[in-house]
């Protein structure tokens, strides 16, 4: 039997986070019951349809793919390659959103 703490297992994630970031400054983050490996190979196709729908416990959202500028996915898709991909990036700065003016600059 193994020992140890339970708490320090960690399991495999059954979800992967979406964040859509819009053309107004808005983000918005969706967690669908899809693993990152399995979202890889319809992720262009995904992003090449009109609109997205997603259906929720509560009620039903659809985001226009034309109004969305980036989309971040947690946890990496680290298994996706070719031209116009870069493996083993790292972030240096942070995104700053609406920065400009703050400083009285």
């Amino acid at each position: 039997m193994a020992q140890g703490s339970f708490a320090t297992m960690q399991a495999e994630p059954t979800a992967t986070q979406l964040t859509f970031y819009y053309e107004n400054g808005q983000a918005e983050t969706l967690s669908v019951p899809i693993m990152a490996n399995e979202l890889g190979p319809i992720l262009q196709k995904m992003l090449n349809q009109p609109w997205l729908t997603f259906n929720l416990p509560e009620q039903t959202v659809m985001i226009s793919t034309q109004k969305v500028i980036k989309v971040e996915i947690k946890p990496a898709l680290t298994q996706l390659q070719g031209e116009g991909i870069f493996s083993n990036t790292q972030r240096v700065t942070a995104l700053q959103r609406g920065a400009a003016g703050r400083l009285g600059i």
